[in-house]
């Protein structure tokens, strides 16, 4: 059996995609998959069991991109076609079945969204894979017994960044002694290129002990990364997600952003929001006290 997926863009909108192939794999246990994605959301599926190919859609004008992927998946015969870019080229393929999702806007969480393509309810979760690999490059760079907090203090716009100072004092009250990660060491995540660093560097000189991961992982090796931390703090961002589908109790930092819609969906995984009108509200509007009441509430919250 032969699966066509086409996936997301962005980091964040993959891995929520996830919990579909997932439910794909277990349900098709003989099928094999090809993965048609955007190039930052690559890595997403580098270690993805039953993977063929991954065909990266990097933008070009005139939608040449989507020319693109279909010289190289015409030629075949699929028995799925699942796409969430809701283009035409689910309807220009060979195939025993299509789902596709429609645009515009819907109401409920994305995951939801992208069950209603393949019908399901509940909506899977989204998974995170990684291998041997990055296990050992994650164990290298988180050594010993300790406990470790990751801080995601970056995103795609500066809109969504919590102010770097709250970082540093929610990890300090997590940390001291008494607190409830007393001991627990920082390591700081964001992804390459100058504008992630720049978010980031307020946080690492605010924390000079931190364990510095900024634009030094691959995907495969910051979720291996993640799954060591006993805890994830972070802006809405594609590491946030990645966190929650890597089981790591992740905390997400909400303000501008719908939580109803993009909130971290995992086995231990909630949203704080800002005070004021929810998904409108600036991220200056959150303060220390609530976001260190919802790491201890999530902390204490049983896996499910």
């Amino acid at each position: 059996m032969r699966i066509l997926f086409v996936t997301a863009t962005r980091i964040g909108d993959a891995v929520l995609s996830t919990g579909l192939i997932d439910h794909l794999l277990r349900t098709y246990p003989q099928a094999r998959f090809t993965i048609a994605c955007g190039p930052v959301a690559e890595g997403i599926f580098a270690r993805m069991p039953r993977r063929d190919a991954t065909i990266v859609l990097s933008k070009r004008r005139f939608a040449g991109h989507w020319l693109s992927l279909w010289g190289e998946v015409a030629r075949r015969r699929w028995d799925l076609v699942v796409d969430l870019r809701g283009s035409a080229l689910s309807w220009l393929v060979l195939t025993r079945r299509r789902a596709v999702m429609h645009g515009g806007r819907r109401a409920g969480h994305k995951l939801q969204q992208l069950a209603a393509v393949l019908g399901l309810d509940p909506a899977p979760r989204p998974a995170a894979w990684w291998g041997p690999q990055d296990e050992a490059r994650a164990a290298a760079l988180l050594p010993g017994e300790g406990r470790f907090i990751a801080l995601g203090p970056s995103a795609n716009w500066a809109g969504k960044v919590w102010p770097p100072e709250r970082f540093s004092e929610l990890f300090r009250q997590l940390t001291a002694p008494g607190g409830r990660l007393e001991g627990a060491r920082p390591v700081v995540l964001a992804g390459p290129g100058a504008t992630e660093a720049a978010m980031a560097a307020p946080v690492l000189a605010a924390l000079p002990g931190a364990i510095d991961l900024v634009g030094r992982l691959e995907l495969p090796e910051a979720a291996a990364v993640m799954a060591r931390c006993a805890l994830f703090l972070g802006n809405d961002s594609g590491l946030m997600h990645l966190s929650a589908a890597a089981g790591t109790p992740t905390l997400g930092l909400f303000g501008p952003t719908p939580a109803t819609e993009y909130a971290p969906m995992g086995p231990r995984a909630r949203a704080v929001l800002a005070r004021g009108t929810p998904g409108q509200a600036a991220m200056e509007a959150l303060p220390v006290e609530d976001a260190l009441a919802a790491a201890i509430a999530l902390l204490d919250q049983p896996a499910t």
